[in-house]
């Protein structure tokens, strides 16, 4: 555990960039203003824990070093959570417990996305979504569509383009990992 203060991570910069993206994505206005995710500190917990276990998704989908790359990314998700509690003042004492049950939350929720996605239709999906997300029991049909497309377009990635120009030492502009989710907002009748 000492020992880690002294590694360095040369991939960290380019793992850093991807969260950054990640966290772009995760706060795009529309998620919040069209699909009804509540603009709290819940409600981007969700958005961001949803973003994130879809680029997990892709990353398993990658030859290695991509699981080391995974690895890596749900470190960095957690320190930036931690990193959060302290910066409002969550109390020393009290961050673990918080950690604990976050992490609890977090793979609950990759594990019932994953199931979700798995399947041909999108109703389980959606009711995963509807539950976590927006705290509803009426499924949420535009986020589950927006998350297959997040999918997809994450499925055109290759870990040099998800890692970006931070793999490479620069800092160049990079795609966006998702796309617009105003395309994908079910509007009432």
């Amino acid at each position: 555990m000492v020992f880690k203060l002294f590694k360095t991570n040369p991939r960290q910069a380019a793992i850093d960039a991807l969260y950054g993206r990640i966290v772009e994505a995760s706060r795009q206005p529309a998620l919040y203003a069209m699909h009804g995710i509540p603009d709290t500190t819940q409600g981007r917990f969700e958005s961001l824990a949803m973003h994130v276990v879809l680029v997990l998704r892709r990353l398993r989908q990658l030859p290695p070093p991509a699981a080391d790359v995974a690895q890596e990314l749900v470190d960095t998700t957690f320190e930036q959570i931690e990193h959060a509690f302290r910066e409002i003042g969550i109390g020393d004492t009290t961050v673990p417990k918080r950690m604990k049950a976050i992490a609890k939350s977090f793979y609950g929720r990759a594990e019932r996305y994953d199931a979700g996605l798995d399947e041909e239709s999108d109703g389980p999906l959606a009711v995963a979504l509807a539950r976590n997300i927006l705290d509803s029991s009426e499924p949420a049909p535009g986020l589950a569509a927006y998350a297959r497309a997040v999918e997809v377009a994450l499925g055109r990635f290759d870990l040099d383009d998800l890692l970006g120009s931070g793999a490479r030492g620069g800092q160049g502009t990079e795609p966006p990992l998702a796309p617009d989710p105003a395309a994908f907002a079910r509007r009432a009748p």
